[in-house]
């Protein structure tokens, strides 16, 4: 038996659902918001992401849900997730009252960063749609029950936008718990989602609650300390400097605190500059530590989205193999090649996933 008590896939629709708001990203390019005259616009949100990776660079079967506005600007989204190949089925469309005074969908404005000057984000998605959702909502009993998944991921960032939406995800969490999915959280800590409605004390409020139902907990260490309150010993906090000791304490103390949960992963990022970052992952299961391939020069193209292919390629590395040393390697791997491409969504391949993990080089394939 792995780590993990996996469904089998033939009793499942789906290998992995996911709970959260997918937003209109709109890419300056390698310009400023502020001083933009054009976009282009993709898709994403950190949770949806996740299974995004899992169906289009790894082939597993995935689904989201959310809610959209039912208008233009909801079918463009909708339209993106549709070229993803991730179902929609379970997608709640709200009426549009032609003006945005109730319901709205949300838009995320992203500018890449370069060398010294950071990457940004501005996003602009109060009282959307997903962010309204409300337990009795979504019929999880249906979704996890009669379709069956493998793997159920959400995260710190759907949880952070309403009163309403920790209650979504706790609801899902036991429904996932009653069917036997594998359930996974990234705390994906955004100070700027919580600083209007009680900052990290209200973070740490609600984290806490839902962590007591998760299976698999991911995040980097800016994340166990303000959703969890875990401190990592030795690591400043402009992340100039990382230790792994320190991770490990943390990792040691939070199996105590959640006994529940049978995997912890976190991300290793040295911040050099926008566009060079040391990259590298642990993962905690069984009492212990696997350590994937470091890699201390990554260059960056588009560092958002890089922790969202992290765990897909985590998930992608249990739900295949339920073996701790792979997932981490995939997840490492998967993450380190989202960064090289634009938009929060991977455009990495399994193959070139699995050429990184052996060693493969940046060489031209021909």
């Amino acid at each position: 038996m792995g780590v993990l008590n996996i469904r089998p896939q033939s009793e499942c629709m789906y290998d992995s659902i996911s709970l959260g708001e997918v937003m209109l990203r709109l890419d300056p390019g390698s310009g400023r918001i502020r001083t933009a005259r054009q976009f282009r616009v993709w898709e994403g949100g950190g949770e949806y992401n996740v299974s995004r990776g899992l169906k289009k660079c790894f082939g597993l079967n995935a689904a989201v849900v959310t809610a959209f506005v039912d208008n233009e600007v909801g079918h463009l989204v909708e339209d993106f997730i549709m070229q993803g190949d991730v179902d929609t089925r379970f997608i709640k469309w709200v009426p549009d009252d032609g003006v945005g005074r109730t319901v709205r969908n949300g838009l995320n404005f992203t500018e890449r960063g370069f060398g010294i000057r950071g990457a940004k984000g501005t996003s602009d998605r109060g009282n959307t749609a997903a962010s309204q959702l409300k337990e009795g909502d979504i019929d999880w009993d249906y979704i996890f029950g009669k379709c069956g998944a493998r793997w159920f991921h959400t995260g710190g960032i759907f949880a952070a936008l309403s009163e309403t939406t920790p209650g979504v995800v706790i609801e899902a969490m036991r429904a996932a718990k009653k069917y036997g999915t594998i359930i996974a959280y990234d705390l994906n800590y955004r100070p700027s989602l919580w600083k209007s409605i009680g900052g990290k004390q209200k973070a740490q409020e609600v984290n806490r609650e839902i962590a007591k139902y998760v299976d698999v907990m991911i995040g980097n260490e800016e994340d166990f300390t303000a959703c969890l309150g875990l401190e990592v010993e030795g690591t400043d906090a402009g992340l100039k400097k990382l230790n792994i000791d320190g991770y490990k304490k943390m990792i040691d103390h939070a199996v105590k605190v959640y006994p529940n949960f049978k995997v912890v992963a976190t991300t290793l990022r040295t911040v050099k500059t926008a566009t060079i970052n040391s990259w590298g992952a642990i993962c905690w299961a069984d009492g212990t530590i696997y350590e994937a391939t470091h890699r201390p020069d990554l260059e960056i193209f588009d560092r958002v989205g890089g922790g969202d292919s992290f765990a897909s390629g985590l998930a992608y590395g249990f739900l295949t193999f339920n073996d701790a040393q792979k997932a981490v390697e995939y997840g490492a791997a998967h993450g380190a090649l989202a960064m090289t491409t634009p938009g929060d969504t991977s455009m990495a391949t399994k193959a070139e996933v699995e050429k990184l993990i052996g060693g493969g080089g940046a060489r031209v394939d021909r």
